[in-house]
């Protein structure tokens, strides 16, 4: 049971705090409530801009890294569609350090041209190197368009096309983030060898001084049911040839968000799962393939990718993919699968939640969805998981016209 203390500054800032004295380190974790689902569709990957762009330096710390180094400490960040999140992990008796930097780049960043022009170029290449130069690299693009119509997942974090983040100019820039950086749109994790009340002093010192801000309020066009199966083939210079599936399904506030995840589990988590078992080893339709669900705040996808095994056509892989998605529908799962599955999750919990990183982590997300103490019960709603409610939603979900299927050609 991961013990969770709250207080909330007089700006708006969130704060969940967790004491673990098994290790000498504390870890700060900010999460602000913005992704690439806020941008506009003519300006997209600014989330990610600014992922960069916090660590180009403050009005008053010109250079982020150096006193991390300085202290002892690590730091990184990630971007995605729902949501941005910042950590640093210092030695405890340099725990300040992490409050001064954080509060100090959450205040106000140095907007300048050449910090822009610097991490606009860096972004760009990021850009050119994960979706244009690497094989396979613009299926996530192309799939997300043919899956989404109307809400803005349909382009991914990088941002739907280079132009926008080479065209960017520093006052849609600033304007970002005085739009959604800010005390009251933001959760500050803080865990591992520190107080609670050590923790709200640093906190309000160091926080408490800055202005909340004005956050617009979210307002997202919902994606239509879709009616039709919608299918895309493309020809690259790839190794071999790949299918790409995408199903439509509940958004994370969703009960049904535990049933999707058990099934992808099911399907391909470990040697022992279907997809794994039957279409890997015992057909031999499939050198390897996954099954997994995006996650995201907003209804999201069901996803499903292979790479057919030698002579055998993406049309017949498809449909071995159909067969055993049937079985899902006709015949329940037998308790000592689905125990199995569940066994396996929450091992993967518990070991997870050891680390006092991850925990800050996933106590900012979980109070971001819900309540931080929620970590604690979400083994529980896995195991309430039953095989009438996986033959239900797989008989509602896997349909060809809630299917968004991509061949990706390898060229002959």
């Amino acid at each position: 049971m991961i013990k969770v203390n709250h207080y909330t500054l007089g700006n708006g800032l969130r704060i969940v705090h967790n004491e673990d004295n098994s290790t000498q380190m504390v870890a700060l974790n900010i999460l602000y409530d913005v992704g690439a689902r806020d941008e506009s569709p003519e300006h997209t990957g600014f989330a990610h801009l600014f992922e960069h762009l916090m660590f180009s330096g403050s009005v008053n710390i010109p250079d982020y890294d150096t006193p991390v180094q300085n202290a002892g400490g690590e730091n990184n960040a990630w971007t995605n569609n729902d949501i941005t999140n910042y950590y640093i992990t210092l030695p405890y008796q340099n725990v300040e350090t992490g409050f001064w930097l954080e509060s100090d780049r959450m205040l106000s960043l140095d907007f300048n041209p050449q910090s822009l022009e610097v991490q606009r170029q860096v972004v760009i290449e990021e850009f050119k190197q994960r979706n244009l130069n690497q094989p396979y690299g613009d299926a996530s693009h192309l799939l997300r368009e043919m899956a989404y119509r109307h809400h803005p997942y349909r382009w991914p974090t990088i941002g739907k096309e280079i132009s926008h983040i080479a065209n960017a100019t520093l006052e849609e820039v600033k304007d970002f983030f005085y739009r959604f950086y800010a005390p009251n749109n933001a959760i500050l994790s803080v865990t591992g060898h520190i107080p609670f009340e050590e923790t709200i002093r640093l906190a309000e010192k160091w926080f408490g001084p800055i202005p909340a801000r004005q956050i617009p309020p979210r307002n997202l066009p919902a994606e239509k049911p879709q009616t039709h199966i919608r299918r895309l083939s493309v020809e690259r210079k790839v190794p071999v040839d790949a299918l790409y599936m995408a199903f439509h399904m509940c958004n994370r506030f969703s009960p049904e968000y535990y049933t999707f995840d058990v099934i992808t589990d099911l399907l391909s988590n470990g040697r022992s799962s279907r997809f794994i078992q039957t279409l890997v080893q015992q057909k031999k339709r499939f050198a390897s393939i996954d099954a997994y669900i995006s996650g995201s705040l907003d209804e999201g996808l069901l996803h499903i990718t292979g790479k057919p095994a030698p002579g055998i056509s993406l049309e017949e892989a498809e449909q071995t993919i159909w067969e055993e998605l049937d079985k899902l529908k006709t015949s329940p799962v037998s308790a000592e699968e689905l125990e199995k599955v569940k066994n396996r999750y929450e091992s993967e919990q518990i070991f997870n939640n050891i680390n006092y990183l991850n925990v800050a982590t996933n106590l900012a997300f979980y109070e971001l969805i819900g309540k931080a103490e929620d970590i604690n019960t979400e083994v529980d709603k896995y195991r309430s998981v039953t095989p009438g409610q996986i033959q239900e939603t797989a008989k509602r979900t896997f349909v060809p016209e809630n299917c968004n299927i991509l061949y990706y050609k390898a060229i002959q």
